[in-house]
């Protein structure tokens, strides 16, 4: 009888124990995902758009193309304009090294006469050659002084002409390539890619419709970094701090729940009133503050999904 007594006094206890414990969670809340709006950043028809919701996509993978064929036929236009600008360009510097060719040559031809006048010099002074030959190589560098200073002067004036018609035809190139940049821009930006790896959670076009610059394409999230946002009360908050680990828990439905391991990723700074759909430990309390729990998901978690964090 004793020992009849003693047991159902341990059981009362372990009642008790179980009734005033604590609950089986710190707080619950609403999974989430970082979710990225893509829209068209040309305007045209959609040439291609080849995804499907629920597709998982890869990273700065092309998606869709904007039709851009105008635009590669202005690159190509411009690209024609250049080629004979620098044909242009190249005819005046070989204007200019042409005299600059012929001016080294008269030079050179100076220098030879020269050197033949102080040789024949010598020989009419012994009287092995006659005069004549003397005055005839005088008068010829004469000449070509003559000719040096004319190609001088021709290359002072064409310096000036072809210097400024090189600035211009500089000036027309580096318009050309300019444009060329802005066209390549517009064209990489008739590119539809993925700015995340993510799934597709909206399509809001399909291929063969025209599109505008602003307009919502499709809508993706990161599905595999997802986290959970809960609210916790400031007597709560004494015992969190970030980088903590925490357990979390999905709701599977019929009461079963999947356990995740949570990194506390971010505390605000500021206190809010309880949203109507979250509880936390102290359901009575007016303000509360929001916390972010980070977890890897395995593909069972979706975004909506309720769930809860236990310390």
């Amino acid at each position: 009888m004793k020992q009849t007594i003693i047991a159902l006094a341990c059981m009362a206890l372990t009642m008790t124990a179980c009734q005033d414990g604590e609950k089986e969670y710190y707080a619950t809340g609403t999974f989430e995902a970082t979710t990225v709006t893509v829209s068209a950043k040309a305007t045209g028809e959609l040439k291609s758009f080849d995804i499907a919701e629920g597709q998982t996509v890869e990273k700065d993978v092309t998606v869709g193309n904007i039709d851009a064929y105008q635009l590669m036929q202005a690159s190509q236009q411009l690209e024609a304009q250049k080629r004979q600008l620098a044909s242009s360009r190249n005819a005046n510097d070989s204007r200019r090294l042409d005299l600059q060719k012929q001016l080294s040559s008269i030079n050179q031809q100076i220098a030879n006469a020269r050197h033949e006048r102080l040789r024949y010099s010598e020989l009419v002074k012994d009287g092995a050659a006659p005069r004549k030959q003397l005055d005839d190589i005088d008068n010829q560098i004469k000449v070509l002084e003559r000719q040096r200073e004319a190609t001088r002067d021709q290359i002072g004036s064409n310096n000036n002409s072809l210097t400024e018609q090189s600035k211009g035809i500089n000036a027309q190139i580096e318009g050309i390539d300019a444009q060329q940049r802005q066209i390549a821009d517009q064209i990489a930006n008739a590119e539809i890619k993925a700015p995340i790896k993510g799934t597709i959670l909206e399509k809001y076009v399909e291929q063969g419709e025209f599109v505008t610059t602003g307009k919502p394409l499709f809508k993706m999230a990161d599905t595999q970094e997802m986290f959970l946002r809960a609210y916790v009360t400031s007597a709560q908050l004494q015992n969190i701090k970030l980088g903590q680990t925490v357990k979390v828990f999905a709701d599977s439905g019929n009461g079963q729940k999947k356990d995740y391991e949570g990194t506390v990723s971010w505390i605000s700074s500021q206190s809010e009133f309880t949203p109507k759909t979250i509880l936390t430990d102290d359901e009575r309390a007016d303000l509360v503050y929001a916390v972010k729990i980070a977890i890897k998901n395995d593909g069972y978690v979706k975004i909506g999904m309720y769930g809860e964090v236990k310390l």
